[in-house]
């Protein structure tokens, strides 16, 4: 995968939550996560999505997934088939006293305990596998670029959350150390909510990394 990919954004839900499109050379499209409204948004662009890449399956990365299946009827990849517990659906509903829309998907390959993926010919991708916010987080590095996807593993200044069912701070801050501030200092890291930011600014100055 060459270095000049094109990727877009789109930021839909409650929570912010951002999707990327990653747009190849050979005009095909790859989605990374699931926002609501993220299929209306792909359809309105006239795009042909060859595959989808979840970075875990919290609700609100999961939302559009059923829509995009229906949609484009490309394969999804994840760590885990969501359910209840994995998606925190019951978690959120006890605690705020609301029902989560989360439309049923089958995930058509598994990535627990893979260390890459190639979703489409000729287009591969290095997977880590950084629990703590989730058990099944993952981070995608498209092979030859210097971008990884890191769903809410690590934010600009921050981490992902880890007072969830299933978080641990330290395995989190463990996992980040050893599989993310080790990639190369201009490494751009596009996180599952806000903006993406970089491996060096990150071991620099982020407070929960000192």
């Amino acid at each position: 995968m060459s270095q000049n990919l094109e990727i877009d954004i789109y930021t839909g839900g409650s929570v912010f939550t951002n999707g990327y499109l990653l747009r190849l050379e050979n005009g095909q499209v790859i989605v990374i996560d699931a926002p609501e409204g993220i299929a209306k948004w792909l359809q309105d662009r006239t795009l042909n999505v060859a595959a989808l890449l979840l970075t875990h399956v919290h609700y609100d990365h999961i939302q559009g997934a059923a829509e995009m299946k229906a949609a484009f009827d490309m394969p999804i990849y994840s760590h885990s088939q969501p359910d209840d517990d994995l998606t925190l659906k019951s978690v959120v509903e006890a605690a705020y006293g609301m029902a989560l829309d989360i439309k049923e998907f089958q995930v058509d390959h598994f990535l627990e305990g893979e260390t890459s993926v190639t979703p489409i010919k000729g287009q591969k991708f290095t997977i880590l596998h950084v629990p703590g916010h989730s058990p099944d987080s993952l981070c995608f590095q498209p092979k030859g670029s210097s971008v990884l996807f890191g769903g809410d593993v690590l934010f600009e200044g921050g981490l992902g959350r880890s007072d969830f069912p299933h978080g641990d701070g330290d395995l989190l801050v463990r996992g980040i150390r050893e599989k993310i501030l080790t990639l190369p200092d201009e490494t751009m890291v596009f996180p599952g909510h806000g903006s993406a930011t970089t491996v060096a600014v990150e071991r620099d100055t982020n407070p929960f990394l000192r």
